[in-house]
């Protein structure tokens, strides 16, 4: 069970009071994940008065569990010594992800203490995107020749002094190191030590190519209850294997981009940055913001003699906005989830277009119903409650196609949907929702 809180709440007020030998007993039980966590909750001037009490064994692991602004502040605090003792310590796929936020002194530092295998190997992983399986892989893998027996593969396996992390498979490979196929470590197990071990081998396993998406591959991974999979380039030759935990942590970072992103801000910004810092990262997209407002304000002061006639449109037109935003944003939200997990594609975006449209038919003419009825009586007045209506339902309409169409349109472009897609749909579902209300009404009431 996840005993995170409790150890947090603990530790805050142990540094209150200054009691250091228990603020190291609690992080000499915890979990480098569970540390990581405590040190996200900490403010930046506590954070380094803690960290002088994490273990010097776990201290790397804990710096691989912290998100980026809350890493490159505690770099910032720390000696680069400690720093490097704790980073070089590290498994490859490790060191890698920690690397492109390391200060370049410390990252300089860093690469003259490892050895050079070590370095060699870490220039290899990084020569791949960040975000592509060869960035994602450890070449840390257990690798037989797919000609010898499973007894064979038994005694090789006793005589090395311990297997990589989340090994459940050994790869055969042949004399030019392509991947034959892999044996599931069960099978090893069971299977009459004198058969061969490519006769108990997936013969076409799930692979990956270098330069693959991490999503293509979080994808693969949850499809097919992958534990660990190859990497192998053009001509099938080994290069490393992705494991379940290097997948986990792109779930995890995908959800909170996608969650940050809708809201314009970054999944990785330190939750006690400094307010300037804060307040700058968060202008632009209040500036963006701004911009759309106006322009909604502008349609508004195109028909501000209709709305002086009839006031009651002042009061029902942001009804009508609201109503197609959120509209809007449902169709959005299912098509940004479909573009991502690869359910909506080119052959069916067609497809998809005429059914969110229908829904939108629907919902509106639903809506407009409740809300003419609604406005007669609330005014007294039923062509202005067709008119609400009627725009009502052009406006829902709109939303469920510009729900469709920003999201497709911002991915030609190059445009994250995520960050993008919100803005762009309110700004149409405003600007559609006050010039339908507010031009019906100029043209059949006044």
């Amino acid at each position: 069970m996840h005993q995170t809180t409790p150890q947090i709440t603990n530790i805050v007020e142990l540094l209150n009071v200054n009691d250091s030998a228990a603020v190291a007993a609690l992080f000499a039980s915890a979990h480098p994940a569970d540390i990581a966590d405590a040190l996200e909750q900490l403010t930046p001037a506590n954070r380094p008065l803690a960290w002088v009490h994490v273990p010097i064994a776990v201290k790397g692991e804990v710096l691989t569990e912290l998100s980026e602004g809350v890493f490159k502040n505690l770099a910032h605090e720390l000696d680069n010594r400690e720093l490097v003792n704790a980073i070089k310590a590290l498994d490859i796929d490790e060191l890698a992800d920690l690397i492109p936020d390391l200060p370049e002194a410390l990252l300089a530092d860093v690469l003259f203490e490892v050895d050079t295998k070590t370095r060699a190997n870490l220039g290899e992983v990084l020569s791949y995107p960040e975000d592509s399986a060869g960035g994602l892989m450890n070449l840390d893998t257990t690798a037989v020749r797919d000609n010898i027996s499973l007894d064979v593969v038994l005694h090789y396996l006793r005589l090395k002094s311990e297997l990589p992390e989340h090994t459940d498979t050994i790869y055969l490979v042949d004399r030019q190191n392509r991947l034959s196929g892999i044996l599931p470590v069960d099978r090893l197990i069971t299977k009459p030590g004198q058969d061969s071990a490519l006769a108990h081998a997936i013969e076409t396993p799930v692979t990956f190519q270098c330069l693959d998406d991490e999503e293509d591959v979080a994808k693969a991974f949850a499809d097919y209850n992958l534990i660990s999979a190859p990497v192998v380039d053009q001509n099938n030759a080994l290069l490393g294997r992705i494991t379940i935990d290097d997948v986990v942590d792109v779930i995890r970072d995908q959800a909170e981009h996608d969650i940050m992103a809708a809201a314009g801000l970054k999944e990785d910004e330190d939750i006690f940055a400094p307010v300037a810092k804060t307040s700058r990262n968060r202008t632009v997209w209040l500036a963006v913001n701004l911009v759309t407002a106006l322009l909604g304000s502008w349609v508004i002061g195109l028909f501000e003699g209709s709305i002086q006639q009839i006031v009651a449109l002042a009061v029902l037109m942001p009804i009508v906005a609201s109503m197609g935003g959120n509209a809007g944003t449902q169709t959005l939200t299912v098509v940004i989830r479909g573009m991502s997990v690869g359910t909506i594609s080119r052959g069916n975006m067609l497809t998809v277009l005429k059914k969110e449209t229908m829904v939108g038919v629907l919902n509106g003419l639903i809506w407009a119903i409740v809300i003419a009825f609604v406005s007669t009586l609330w005014f007294e007045d039923i062509f202005l409650g067709l008119v609400i209506a009627a725009a009502m339902i052009a406006n829902l309409v709109m939303g469920a196609i510009a729900g469709v169409c920003i999201p497709i349109f911002l991915d030609k472009m190059k445009i994250d949907p995520a960050l993008a897609g919100g803005v762009a749909l309110t700004t149409v579902t405003d600007v559609v929702g006050y010039f339908s209300v507010l031009g019906l009404a100029t043209v059949l009431l006044l």
